[in-house]
């Protein structure tokens, strides 16, 4: 048979921004606002992220994950066409999405992911919450949101107990099966930026050394990267991509995706990567190809 292949995105921080109206522009979206006009409008390209996109569909893969950071500052006109492209991106029995920091900007709209996402968030069983279990051929995609609103200047995540508790029985479930465990969150479970880092991630490391899964997938740094972490029967790869909208600038390279062929045979699971990125002529090649398992 052929492998299962899970295509992986994240960050494309939908562009162009629309006009906010004045009541919009307090506190952290001020700021924010600000960051978008003097700086992120120039990387923050719709043309990149049609153009990857486009690339992801050509590969016609088994399914795909968008971990996050779909809108910018969570404003109310932002997420219709969000949604919309999403739509554009695949079918929700083809898409999985899960949320970022920067769609859970402000309290104000904190609701509004769930609500225009819901079909691409459901479980199997149809309830929209995290975590979420969506199974599509051998893989058993797991959801958390990591998603809470923060103060200016901060871009930190949080699980909470509730959903870590959620985990480990989930977790627990999918032990009996023989299925392949993707861990699905926005925020890398390493960072050396404490502004930017998961609250609660030695717990998550810690539920992941006893239960463990496959494979973990995250945005939010925008960068290529490959972390291991400890599991119960070896080292579980993390993997993070660049913005999928973003021209390379700076420290951070430009827009690409992943590329996960998944397959079993009597030694156990086999995992490959394939890094897809674009250049400056917007078109896309094959820049990496590793063997994760």
């Amino acid at each position: 048979m052929a492998p299962f292949t899970l295509a992986h995105l994240s960050d494309p921080h939908l562009p162009p921004l629309p006009k906010p109206r004045l009541i919009e522009l307090a506190g952290k979206r001020a700021l924010g606002y600000v960051n978008w006009t003097r700086n992120r409008h120039k990387y923050q390209r719709r043309e990149v992220l049609d153009a990857l996109v486009a690339d992801v569909q050509a590969q016609a893969p088994d399914h795909i994950a968008v971990t996050g950071d779909l809108v910018n500052l969570a404003m109310e006109a932002e997420f219709a066409p969000a949604r919309a492209w999403l739509d554009g991106v695949g079918a929700p029995d083809r898409v999985t999405t899960i949320p970022g920091n920067h769609d859970a900007y402000v309290r104000a709209t904190y609701h509004r992911f769930g609500e225009t996402f819901a079909p691409y968030l459901a479980s199997d069983d149809g309830g929209v919450g995290f975590p979420g279990v969506r199974r599509r051929g051998p893989a058993a995609l797991i959801s958390l949101s990591s998603a809470v609103p923060t103060p200016p200047l901060m871009a930190t995540g949080t699980l909470g107990r509730d959903q870590l508790d959620a985990l480990e029985q989930v977790l627990d479930e999918l032990a009996a099966e023989d299925v392949f465990r993707v861990l699905l969150v926005h925020h890398p479970l390493k960072s050396d930026a404490r502004q930017k880092r998961l609250t609660d991630s030695a717990a998550l490391l810690a539920l992941l050394k006893r239960h463990g899964v496959e494979l973990i997938l995250h945005g939010h740094d925008h960068i290529h990267s490959t972390m291991w972490f400890e599991g119960p029967n070896g080292n579980i790869p993390a993997i993070g991509v660049p913005s999928a909208s973003a021209l390379a600038h700076g420290r951070y390279p430009a827009a690409a995706y992943n590329l996960f062929a998944i397959e079993r045979d009597n030694a156990g699971w086999h995992c490959e990567q394939i890094v897809r990125s674009i250049d400056h002529g917007l078109q896309i090649r094959e820049i990496k190809r590793a063997r994760l398992l």
